[in-house]
């Protein structure tokens, strides 16, 4: 949560400087990260997985194991990564333009097109790093190593944050190259992260043990590897599905416009900070129950788990009052016009108020991912926002004159379904079993 907190904060100050230049840029470089996004999840879902492996065999302290399943996530990684830089280099203006519908000028669109495409060339140059330091701290959070990470997470932040300030704006006899500045002092960010996280795990052997040998060969029992692909193939298809399905619920509100962009980027940007409380726990309660699973703790997995989610829910009700609070005041920041503060006040609230509704759901969602049940994952997560969400914000956007952010508040009012779902399917237990048994 402190990593996760720390990262969205910064995050959030880089868009305010972004914000700073203008609507424009602002809209360019929220088009972009939402690409970048569905990138950046179908590498959490490739290597999610795995991870569900990682923690059971260092629950039951099987340190080749352990060693099987990075080496997994390291080919994974490659192979998702150059898939991704691909996909980009390829098709990104074609993606990028899919949202540009017009409100205002076409000069605006043309300037947020070329912004976005320069924004976006720079960024694929970090694809490969980030992926790489996913899997060291995916594989460190799974054995009980979550303060290297974070602090790797810091450092490269304020690499970011700093880089931003001279590279955006020209600082300290540096251009000034803004949107291309802040791209540039992401990837530099991310360079760094990996360089930080992984010299400390080859440094750490003894407190690593996995990585001894992990690159002498790529050798991966055949029975790991096809467990890994059934229960993975569903979750990286349900992290492709779930991120583009976002991306799409982006691009079906821009249809009212420029300004909307620029609205739901606003709201995001806090949403984020406050979300890391159900994010991060939701990601802390995939492993712990993972190990206790793996360990056969078949007795109190159950029990443990009721009380995270409900932690869990508790908080989010905390973090959604306090994120209402700041609703009025957030968007003030901006270099932009009242009506785009005024509709980003308004989808701020939406989003507190819908906080404990993500906050249940998203718990579930790990828990019966713990217990290897990807399919049912995939059906609850990425189908139920095809079926449901984007049919509806679809309709409400194309067939209504409904206000943006009473259609936003419709459509994520749904995810009760999803609460109600979740609660049946965790209280019936059947999710409770030792994944690790079945590469032996």
């Amino acid at each position: 949560m402190i990593q996760n907190g720390i990262t969205n904060f910064v995050s959030m100050l880089d868009n305010i400087m972004v914000g700073q230049i203008g609507t424009n840029a602002m809209s360019s470089v929220a088009i972009v990260n939402q690409l970048m996004f569905v990138f950046n999840l179908c590498i959490f879902g490739g290597l999610a997985g795995i991870g569900i492996f990682t923690a059971q065999f260092y629950g039951r302290r099987n340190h080749d194991g352990v060693r099987s399943t990075f080496r997994l996530m390291v080919m994974a990684a490659l192979i998702l990564s150059l898939a991704g830089i691909l996909v980009f280099r390829f098709f990104g203006p074609d993606l990028i333009s899919l949202y540009l519908h017009e409100d205002g000028s076409t000069a605006s669109i043309a300037e947020t097109m070329t912004l976005a495409e320069g924004y976006l060339a720079v960024m694929m140059i970090g694809m490969i790093p980030f992926a790489f330091t996913q899997v060291y701290s995916s594989t460190l959070r799974s054995t009980n190593e979550t303060v290297v990470p974070m602090r790797a997470g810091i450092i490269a932040v304020l690499v970011n944050l700093v880089g931003n300030y001279i590279l955006i704006y020209g600082k300290f006899g540096f251009p000034q190259l803004g949107v291309a500045g802040a791209a540039t002092a992401t990837v530099l960010s991310r360079f760094v992260e990996l360089l930080l996280v992984g010299a400390w795990t080859h440094t750490h052997p003894q407190r690593n043990p996995f990585i001894v040998g992990a690159y002498s060969s790529f050798h991966v029992p055949s029975a790991l590897t096809k467990q890994c692909l059934i229960k993975g193939m569903p979750l990286l298809a349900n992290e492709f599905l779930w991120s583009a399905s976002q991306a799409t619920l982006s691009q079906t509100y821009s249809y009212r416009g420029l300004s909307v962009i620029a609205a739901f980027n606003i709201s995001q940007t806090v949403g984020n900070v406050f979300n890391i409380a159900f994010i991060a726990l939701g990601s802390a309660t995939g492993i712990i129950i993972g190990q206790e699973l793996g360990a056969r703790h078949f007795d109190t997995v159950k029990k443990d788990a009721e009380r995270i989610t409900w932690f869990t829910v508790c908080l989010c009700i905390v973090m959604g009052v306090l994120l209402y609070l700041i609703s009025g005041v957030f968007p003030t920041i901006y270099n932009t016009s009242d009506e785009i503060r005024q509709l980003a006040s308004s989808l701020i609230r939406v989003g507190a108020f819908c906080m404990p509704i993500y906050a249940y759901a998203n718990a579930a969602y790990f828990i019966l991912r713990s217990g290897g049940k990807t399919i049912i994952t995939f059906l609850f997560d990425s189908c139920f926002c095809w079926a449901v969400s984007i049919p509806l914000a679809f309709f409400f956007v194309h067939y209504t004159q409904l206000p943006v952010a009473v259609l936003y508040l419709f459509v994520q009012l749904a995810d009760l379904i999803k609460c109600v779902i979740g609660f049946v399917l965790v209280k019936r237990g059947y999710w409770i079993n030792d994944m690790t048994q079945l590469t032996s």
